[in-house]
């Protein structure tokens, strides 16, 4: 027989970001406790509010599996005297064990202890379990409240714990559990029973508690699509708000607020960055794709008095964008050019300079960078004004009043302001573009301008970031380094760019003037962490493990590494693949201490060196020309099969031995291009 189990947290209320990663590891934990303790289960949710974290098992076994374990002792000459009788070591066993030594099996020369364990009753195991896995629950920024030297996120003020229709007892953070639950705070704010847990998300609702998330999002995403078309216009529902306003509210109802048209003169952004950003509301925009002068927000309630509601959120919002008026109306007193002159009492980081000395850097950093992106002269000289002067305009709206006010602003001010100057629209898009992707799968970079700065913008932080010595550790990442990396790894990827790695390094290392001597430190520390990315990378795309550290050994061409992870496992998938890279680790195992030298055909002493050179050559131009390497590559592993079958490498004539040796390396040098094959598992 199996019974439904629930358990509700009741908290004060728990902040929205949160709430998404408290619901999962609820989850797993609870998982890992039932595998653990061995107790069966049909299946397992999480489900929660602000004010309520729930957990229910449906179909969990009223007890826990039974075991039977099967333990090796000592011998039997060891374990028992001659006359049969067990000996010390023997008895001591068996008590360990906790049988009676007569109970022991003599099998093979030794005595096994075979110890069967009846499960006990989940009903009664539930009542540690529970308070176990609420005292596990990994959470950030734990708090303690009253007396209690327990911490967690906010105050627990009841606990439902039901298993069928009983309550599992026991008492936590002094909240002792019940089958009382709390209403909603103004609609029904009295306890109400729940009676199961199969009743449990009906008699929330009758609370006016909608208590899953899914179908909360469902409800508030109808609601505002349905409010926005009845304003004439679409609501724009970003993914990371919607999460947001979905852990704030437990009965959700949309509504509809305006403000004055007046403030559609402000670029859009400036409009719905107050509105979206600090106030959780939600733009609505006509068919054109304008900004209309109304905002659709959700409140934590029904629909009576919504007038009321939506007139208290128009005044907060009138007067954020009063303000964005303002800052807007004194930050076109000057050009964006003008502003950049204040850059100089901004200071970047400590030991660094200042975010105007930043720019100038910047400046040589993109020139260098379109020198490389540019296919020929002219495209150079048509690319590296437009890339010098939007370098010099990238931090000019860090100073603007609009920015320091709206900091997610910065870069969208930029491009703004620098348009309302008469800038060229490539230079604006750049400084835009510079801090693309600003959070996890965001847009990257599309223009060659912003693509060419936020590599430069990137690549001058961590440099500069690491001179000091501030390399993330752990969790610490002070700078947000880490996705910055990966987003100069994303960048690079995705406009397939022939950048190196070491000649952004270098560039950035000259115009920060460091010490020569820690060049070779610095070049080492950037591909490391830069390694660490690319590897997340590949596991993103499900490469496999042995090919992820096989092609990371050179990380240098950084857009190269997942093209030739896909061709390693392509490789890998063909008929005869272990004893190709079988072939290709013996000529790495031999050639890998020889020094590089030129090969010399005239020394060739056997067909079989001349055969291996000409497949070499082969591989080598087919992957000059961008061909397909890899039926040349498969020729290659036959060739080298075939030599170490006729050939001695190590001939008694050392120019030859050291022609063969020199075969081998070059061989070698152009199969690690690809990767090192000798870090391949074979099966």
């Amino acid at each position: 027989m199996s019974k439904d189990l629930l358990l509700e947290i009741g908290t004060e209320e728990v902040p929205a970001h949160v709430m998404p990663r408290m619901l999962s590891d609820l989850a797993r934990l609870a998982e890992a406790l039932f595998k653990e303790r061995r107790i069966a289960y049909e299946s397992l949710r999480t489900i929660g509010t602000p004010r309520r974290t729930a957990l229910i098992v449906t179909g969990l076994a009223e007890r826990q599996e039974d075991v039977s374990t099967e333990t090796r002792g000592p011998s039997v000459s060891i374990a028992f005297d001659a006359e049969g009788n067990p000996t010390k070591a023997g008895a001591g066993f068996a008590r360990g064990q906790g049988i009676d030594p007569s109970a022991l099996i003599q099998r093979d020369g030794y005595v096994y202890a075979s110890v069967h364990e009846q499960g006990a009753e989940t009903r009664q195991l539930l009542t540690e379990l529970l308070p176990e896995l609420i005292r596990t629950l990994p959470l950030p920024n734990s708090m303690r409240w009253g007396d209690l030297d327990f911490r967690f996120i906010r105050p627990i003020r009841w606990i439902v714990a039901l298993y069928g229709t009983e309550v599992v007892p026991f008492t936590f953070a002094n909240v002792t559990s019940g089958n009382a639950s709390r209403g909603h705070r103004t609609l029904a704010p009295q306890d109400f029973v729940i009676s199961s847990p199969a009743d449990y998300e009906t008699a929330c609702e009758r609370a006016y508690i909608i208590v899953d998330p899914v179908r909360r999002r469902s409800m508030i995403t109808e609601q505002i699509n349905e409010v926005a078309k009845s304003c004439g216009g679409t609501a724009e529902i970003t993914p990371d708000l919607l999460e947001e306003v979905l852990y704030l509210v437990e009965y959700p109802t949309a509504l509809c607020g305006s403000f004055e048209e007046k403030y559609l003169a402000l670029p859009a952004e400036a409009v719905i960055t107050p509105m979206r950003d600090h106030q959780r509301y939600f733009p609505v925009k006509a068919a054109d794709g304008s900004l209309l002068p109304v905002f659709i927000t959700v409140r934590n309630g029904g629909k009576e008095h919504l007038d009321v509601v939506a007139h208290g959120n128009e005044r907060v919002l009138r007067a954020r964008l009063a303000d964005a008026q303002f800052f807007f109306d004194e930050d076109r007193k000057k050009s964006l050019a003008e502003h950049r002159e204040k850059l100089k009492t901004v200071v970047f980081q400590q030991g660094l300079g200042s975010m105007y000395e930043k720019t100038e850097r910047l400046m040589g950093l993109v020139t260098a960078i379109v020198e490389e992106l540019a296919p020929d002269e002219a495209a150079y000289e048509a690319l590296e004004p437009d890339a010098r002067r939007a370098a010099e305009l990238s931090k000019a709206d860090l100073v603007t009043g609009m920015v320091t006010e709206f900091t997610e602003l910065q870069g969208i001010m930029g491009r703004e302001y620098a348009l309302l100057d008469g800038e060229q629209p490539e230079v604006a898009r750049a400084i835009d573009e510079q801090y693309m992707p600003r959070f996890a799968g965001d847009e990257l970079p599309q223009s060659d301008l912003g693509f060419a700065l936020s590599v430069a913008d990137k690549i001058d932080n961590i440099v500069g970031t690491f001179s000091r010595g501030k390399i993330p550790t752990g969790s610490q990442d002070p700078f947000a380094l880490r996705r910055q990396a990966l987003g100069l790894v994303l960048m690079l990827i995705e406009h397939e760019s022939g950048l190196l790695l070491s000649d952004l390094v270098d560039e950035a290392y000259d115009l920060y003037a460091l010490e020569e001597v820690s060049r070779d430190k610095m070049q080492a520390d950037v591909a490391d962490f830069i390694r660490l990315r690319l590897k997340n990378v590949l596991t993103e795309r499900g490469v496999r493990y042995d090919v992820q550290e096989a092609v990371l050994t050179d990380v240098d061409f950084v857009a190269d590494v997942p093209v030739r992870a896909a061709y390693v496992e392509r490789l890998l998938a063909a008929d005869g693949a272990d004893a190709l890279v079988q072939s290709f680790v013996r000529v790495g195992n031999i050639a890998r201490m020889t020094e590089t030298g030129i090969v010399d055909p005239a020394l060739f002493a056997a067909q079989e060196e001349g055969t291996l050179h000409a497949a070499y050559e082969r591989a080598v131009a087919a992957r000059a020309e961008g061909a397909d390497t890899l039926p040349a590559e498969q020729a290659l592993a036959k060739a080298i099969d075939a030599f170490f079958d006729a050939v001695m490498v190590m001939d008694k004539d050392e120019r030859i031995k050291t022609n063969r040796l020199t075969l081998l390396k070059v061989i070698d040098n152009y199969l690690l291009c690809t990767a090192d094959y000798s870090k391949i598992v074979l099966n």
